[in-house]
């Protein structure tokens, strides 16, 4: 048990740096997703609206998964109910019939419109902590750790 206890008290550096990152991002996570509990908003449907847009509007299902860290076989569940809520569409791919694309909608975009901007303000106040160059390095050193 002793060593147990000297494994999980005396954290080398990489495991301090890696845990105060994770509590960082759920810390900033967390704002993010009171603000959409507050507009009634499933967070994670937002996510996949947002990756879609990225993609100029539309995306093959693989890629979306991919992007949105998920199986191929979760994300079709996760588009079940933004297609019931008509925010986005499923179709045939126009060059390949046996593969199928997902488009956002008129009424996605407007959803993704509506409440963006204030979602990004509010993610905006809690990042003003740092400064320009802090935010530029951050930035930095979050491109080599996902690049390593």
């Amino acid at each position: 048990m002793k060593d147990l206890q000297e494994y999980v008290h005396e954290l080398p550096l990489h495991s301090l740096a890696f845990f105060a990152l994770v509590e960082a991002t759920a810390n900033l996570v967390d704002v993010s997703e009171k603000y959409w509990q507050s507009k009634g908003v499933n967070g994670a449907r937002i996510r996949i609206l947002v990756e879609i847009m990225k993609e100029g509007g539309t995306v093959l299902p693989s890629m979306l998964a991919k992007k949105i860290g998920v199986t191929k076989p979760n994300i079709s569940l996760l588009l079940i109910p933004l297609e019931n809520e008509g925010l986005i569409v499923r179709a045939s791919h126009p060059k390949d019939g046996r593969k199928t694309v997902i488009s956002i909608t008129n009424e996605g975009q407007s959803l993704l419109l509506k409440y963006l901007p204030e979602n990004r303000q509010k993610i905006s106040e809690k990042m003003s902590a740092l400064s320009d160059q802090e935010l530029n390095q951050l930035l930095v050193l979050l491109n080599k750790l996902k690049n390593k």
